[in-house]
């Protein structure tokens, strides 16, 4: 009666995609917004990839912040079409397995879900760029002047870290939600005061984005080389504003929630972000300070040095707030897709990942599982930092592509006329209308360039020998191909609603 109820009133009832409602629906709309701008994190992507855009490319790089933006508001714009129509956890699996094909909707998921694992180990390593500078005593390993002392620390700190988001998320989504959407608001006020204290600091005008400032002389494609190079620094911050969708079946009315949440986030860190790196730019005492390039540098080195005395250790802490949030809210993520996935048994050992606890109304194993195997990646860092480099930056591509296999099936039915759906406008959920075609052509051109670009093969990113040069194909084919593997010995032939899950209504059918 309850589900009943639900999908009478709000269109929220789980019957309607064969399964049963399970989880706690307790999110509201700050709390959806939350997630997702959370997982985008203005404070922890621009904060840990600045000095890398920088190093590379000069202050010219942020034009590549407005650049990602467009390309991928047109991919936001597509998903808050689906989180309209399909409010169901583990969104980009779940949306690709309508929109394409069973085979297209499985590798989506096992390629985002393998990469938001390695996303999560890569989060939690910011916090090495942060908390010593605080404290000396977060330098748990050694004095930080020894070969290994930097990396072995940052695994210490992330394992911890991962506890906390395991222990967080198995006790609930409420619980999550409230640490979530308290860390949010505490980062968007701090990311409000850092861009206007930088802006009340800026020593130079916006002339400085408009020279090359001699980066890219003498390099192979010159600057639009380094540019091209430097843009990875923003593809890697804007992505992940799916996960608001991805909460859909805990989220009060999320056909109506979630695709506002995801574009309130887009907007948000699109605004705030951009205002920081550009006031920072602006403000930043010597511009041809090596340590402005530098991983022991960068936009933290800036903010300390115009916040001068305790001001810019406040901020420093609230940066450390919004790394913890963002661990919270990838992991939450990663768990919600497993869910979906093991739902559905398309995962190995469906029927335990599946499994929802009955008080906390959570799935404790998959965050459990995630964050052990989060964990032993971590160690990687340790011996070879830049194979976990190559890892990180492979994930981001497989998360990319995961998109692509999203807006490339959805451009398809709306090639043929099949979408979208006429209960959209019908119901007053959001709809592009007439320029949903092109906002998809564009997704589709953005995924596929974005795609190529970060997987090009260059010695400045992925290093050598060969196979880290070629990483993005290598490593990408390895975890693919072990998915495919599995999905075609075994998982083809079992894929199918868990009977624990399926809607009662399905049972009977199936009965019959």
């Amino acid at each position: 009666m309850v589900g009943e109820e639900r999908n009478g009133s709000d269109g929220n009832g789980m019957a309607e995609f064969g399964y049963r409602e399970t989880l706690d629906r307790s999110i509201g709309k700050f709390a959806s917004f939350a997630a997702g701008v959370s997982y985008i994190s203005i404070l922890t992507g621009t904060f840990q990839l600045f000095y890398f855009g920088f190093g590379t490319a000069g202050p010219g790089y942020l034009w590549s912040w407005p650049l990602v933006f467009i390309g991928q508001l047109a991919v936001a714009l597509c998903f808050m079409e689906l989180a309209a129509r399909y409010p169901v956890a583990g969104s980009v699996y779940n949306w690709s397995k309508s929109l394409g094909s069973r085979i297209i909707g499985w590798s989506s998921g096992w390629l985002m879900l393998t990469a938001s694992i390695v996303t999560l180990s890569a989060v939690v390593l910011a916090l090495q760029l942060n908390l010593p500078r605080l404290w000396s005593g977060f330098q748990l390993i050694g004095d930080g002047s020894g070969q290994y002392d930097f990396a072995t620390n940052a695994v210490v700190l992330g394992t911890i870290m991962i506890i906390f988001t395991t222990v967080v998320n198995a006790f609930g989504v409420r619980l999550m939600s409230m640490i979530n959407s308290a860390g949010v608001f505490i980062e968007l006020i701090a990311a409000v005061l850092i861009a206007i204290i930088l802006a009340a600091n800026a020593t130079r005008g916006p002339q400085v984005f408009f020279s090359t400032h001699g980066y890219g002389a003498g390099e192979s494609g010159g600057y639009l080389g380094a540019f091209l190079v430097a843009s990875l620094a923003s593809g890697y911050v804007m992505y992940g504003f799916d996960t608001a969708s991805s909460l859909g079946e805990e989220t009060v009315e999320p056909r109506r929630t979630a695709p506002r949440a995801i574009l309130r986030a887009v907007l948000a860190s699109f605004v705030i972000g951009g205002a920081i790196l550009v006031f920072a730019v602006m403000a930043a005492p010597d511009l041809s300070d090596p340590k402005i390039g530098s991983n022991d540098g960068g936009l933290q080195y800036i903010v300390q040095q115009v916040m001068w005395g305790p001001l810019g250790r406040i901020f420093l802490c609230c940066i450390v707030i919004a790394v913890t949030v963002c661990s919270l809210a990838v992991h939450t993520a990663a768990i919600r897709l497993a869910f979906a996935m093991a739902r559905d048994n398309a995962l190995p050992f469906g029927e335990k990942l599946a499994r929802v606890n009955t008080r906390t109304q959570a799935p404790v194993v998959p965050a459990v599982t995630i964050g052990v195997l989060s964990a032993l990646i971590l160690l990687i860092n340790i011996g070879q930092p830049k194979i976990f480099t190559v890892l990180t930056s492979i994930a981001i591509i497989m998360i990319y592509l995961a998109y692509l296999m999203v807006t490339g099936p959805m451009l398809g039915k709306r090639l043929r006329g099949q979408w979208p759906p006429r209960e959209l406008a019908e119901g007053g959920y959001f709809t592009m209308g007439r320029w949903g075609l092109l906002v998809n052509i564009v997704a589709v051109v953005w995924g596929v360039g974005m795609a190529v670009n970060l997987a090009w093969p260059r010695t400045a990113i992925y290093g050598t020998p060969w196979y880290n040069t070629w990483g993005a194909f290598v490593y990408i084919g390895l975890i693919l191909g072990v998915g495919l593997l599995w999905y075609l010995l075994k998982g083809r032939r079992d894929i199918g609603t868990l009977a624990s899950h399926a809607a009662v209504d399905t049972e009977v059918k199936n009965i019959v």
